[in-house]
């Protein structure tokens, strides 16, 4: 958000634990995200808790089914800017996209 202020660009926040993205939102993200779609997977704690691996999260439908169902390992923040979306890490890569 810090960086988008900064630009002077306007933006959205969506809370995703308060509105998180169904199916379809998942879907069209992946539709034109610049990264491979299972960075959109985080491979934290919670994920080894799940006792989930990469090849549970290789196929778009697995990454969506996932996502749906455990949305605290939605990897963020997502940016969306131009027809475009990224992981907005490094840092960098949010003012690239937003400049």
């Amino acid at each position: 958000m810090r960086i988008a202020e900064d630009l002077g660009v306007e933006f959205n926040t969506v809370n995703y634990i308060q509105d998180p993205p169904d199916a379809d939102a998942i879907r069209g993200i992946i539709e034109i995200l610049e990264d491979p779609p299972t960075a959109l997977v985080r491979r934290d704690s919670k994920f080894k808790k799940l006792e989930l691996t990469d090849s549970d999260v290789e196929t778009v439908d697995q990454i969506v089914e996932v996502l749906v169902r455990h949305k605290q390992l939605l990897q963020r923040p997502i940016v969306i800017a131009g027809g475009k979306a990224i992981i907005g890490r490094p840092k960098d890569r949010v003012s690239q996209l937003l400049a």
